[in-house]
């Protein structure tokens, strides 16, 4: 298994290096009216992937500087509150025409396949939050996803705390900033009755950079999701606690490398009720890189193995003990004039290979985004999915945020 993930990954760089062409948090527009500024000053060469100018912005709690803040509230005689004059609010709206090569070669009409909501920005020197709401995504109401509160410079430590739910594998690469609709798909990946990836989830995050060029990430989580809560109140199905620590240290201008780890324990059920439940210890660890040249070239791989030592898969016998899922992906950005380009195009190369064949999952997509405005694009995307079946998908559309 071992000697095979090693090949797996090693194809995974290739496949997508070979994919485009050779050559040398979220886009949010109130920001962008708040500070009368383009959207390019974040983002490259469109929304939704941030520069390291938007990276910087959004760790600052999203601010330019912390003296322009007092334009932004209401002078009510009062220091200690915070009343904003504009509530910063904006909206993505995004339609697809879709056809599917599977057996049925069905086509679809997408849209609107994604509709929310977004606010977000500073409530004072400190505190900022941002959060959005899913009127539709796939024609239902999916609700609040991100939703956080952020305090930067935690007791003059340099630290900053975010508080609410989130994605956990934010600190290694954001599902919300991809270009693609296929998404990473080994963050989402998860054996039998496990509950517990490395999708949305509610805790705390703890984040401290160094001069070194060194980024030190911390979390508590939950390890359920973010279903509804009990009729106690409580959002954690059990009395465990996860955590994951992730490293990340840049080298050079170019290159970026980073080594995750997470582990916790989780209450699985058996959906038939046979048996009782058992407590899972959950292992997940990969190291990932990033090389950028100013935002014309931007190459990102991530691979992870996870270990499940106990999970039900519903088919009334016992529970199957040290589960192992291997996994990983390969993203290629080109942009031929970076942040000043028209176009892009972008490849990824999706691979997951667990003890449980259910799981197991190879794509490759070729998607390209032509930019009608800052925050209005078209967007072409065809992916191959190769392992569970061989069938081909086409998305075409539109991605807009106003």
């Amino acid at each position: 298994m071992k000697k095979a993930a090693v090949i797996r990954l090693l194809t995974t760089l290739l496949a997508v290096i070979f994919m485009v062409p050779w050559n040398r948090g979220e886009a949010i527009p109130a920001f962008a009216r708040k500070y009368q500024i383009s959207c390019q000053v974040c983002h490259s060469p469109v929304m939704p992937r941030l520069k390291a100018f938007g990276e910087d912005f959004a760790g600052n709690g999203f601010r330019m500087t912390e003296y322009e803040s007092p334009r932004y509230f209401i002078p009510a005689g009062d220091e200690k509150l915070s009343l904003l004059r504009e509530l910063p609010l904006a909206i993505r709206m995004d339609g697809f025409v879709s056809y599917n090569f599977n057996d049925e070669a069905q086509s679809d009409f997408g849209a609107p396949f994604v509709l929310k909501i977004l606010s977000g920005g500073e409530l004072s020197d400190k505190l900022s939050y941002y959060f959005y709401f899913l009127f539709n995504e796939r024609g239902s109401v999916a609700g609040v996803e991100d939703a956080l509160i952020m305090y930067r410079d935690l007791f003059r430590s340099g630290i900053n705390l975010y508080l609410g739910q989130f994605q956990a594998s934010d600190p290694l690469y954001r599902g919300e900033l991809r270009y693609t609709l296929e998404s990473y798909r080994i963050y989402g990946t998860s054996p039998g009755s496990s509950s517990a990836d490395l999708k949305y989830d509610r805790g705390i995050i703890l984040e401290k950079g160094f001069k070194t060029g060194t980024t030190v990430v911390g979390q508590v989580l939950n390890g359920c999701g973010i279903g509804e809560a009990s009729e106690g109140y409580l959002f954690d199905k059990d009395k465990y606690k996860n955590f994951m620590l992730r490293i990340n240290q840049d080298l050079f201008k170019n290159v970026s490398l980073g080594v995750f780890g997470y582990t916790g324990k989780e209450l699985v059920e058996d959906p038939s009720m046979i048996y009782a439940p058992a407590t899972s210890t959950i292992n997940m660890f990969g190291p990932d890189i990033s090389l950028n040249f100013d935002d014309k070239f931007v190459l990102n791989a991530q691979y992870l193995r996870r270990t499940d030592s106990q999970v039900f898969t519903g088919t009334g016998s016992p529970p199957l003990t040290d589960i192992i899922t291997d996994g990983g992906f390969a993203e290629l950005i080109y942009s031929p004039k970076g942040d000043m380009s028209n176009w892009y195009l972008t490849g990824l190369f999706n691979w997951v290979e667990s003890d449980l064949d259910d799981l197991d999952y190879t794509s490759a997509t070729l998607h390209a985004g032509y930019i009608l405005r800052r925050n209005v694009r078209l967007v072409s995307e065809y992916t191959q999915v190769m392992n569970p079946v061989s069938y081909g998908k086409v998305n075409v559309g539109i991605v807009s945020a106003f």
